[in-house]
């Protein structure tokens, strides 16, 4: 004897199969736009305009930053960046010029130009105020006093 309160067993159709098909796929095709959107959105962009000419330069350019002999190191101290330029013989060295942008490997939002002051024990400080934990990249331009440039990127770990 059956009676209608029985559970009618379930018939999977085309139009379930269907169903579950275009859901999956749109879950996917979704989840791929927004990485793609994200990646967009945080990337910071070129290091340089033309990669061609600047490889013909290398060379000669990494020769003479070498042969300047610098030792160059970076910290947060509180709220400052604090730079160290040492020559071969450990004394502190005085630049023609200096030019940092210090921000995160991944993003430019946090993005900053310090400036750099040369205090008497010859290190250089910039405030760039509270940061968030995590690494931090020093891109620093400095110009030698005999006009050769220098340039070097610095990971900085805060904690």
């Amino acid at each position: 004897m059956t009676s209608e309160t029985e559970k009618k067993e379930f018939e999977l159709t085309g139009k379930h199969v269907l169903a579950i098909m275009v859901t999956a796929f749109s879950i996917i095709i979704g989840v791929n736009v927004f990485m793609a959107y994200s990646a967009i959105g945080t990337f910071p962009g070129l290091e340089t305009k033309n990669s061609y000419v600047s490889s013909q330069k290398f060379d000669a350019q990494k020769a003479a930053q070498l042969g300047l002999g610098w030792n160059v190191s970076a910290h947060i101290e509180g709220a400052q960046l604090v730079l160290d330029i040492k020559d071969t013989s450990g004394q502190p060295v005085e630049v023609a010029s200096l030019y940092g942008l210090f921000g995160r490997a991944t993003h430019v939002k946090e993005d900053q130009e310090p400036e750099f002051v040369q205090n008497p024990d010859g290190t250089y400080v910039a405030q760039v105020g509270t940061l968030g934990a995590g690494n931090w990249n020093l891109r620093l331009n400095a110009v030698a006093q005999n006009g050769t440039s220098f340039q070097q990127r610095i990971p900085i770990y805060v904690k």
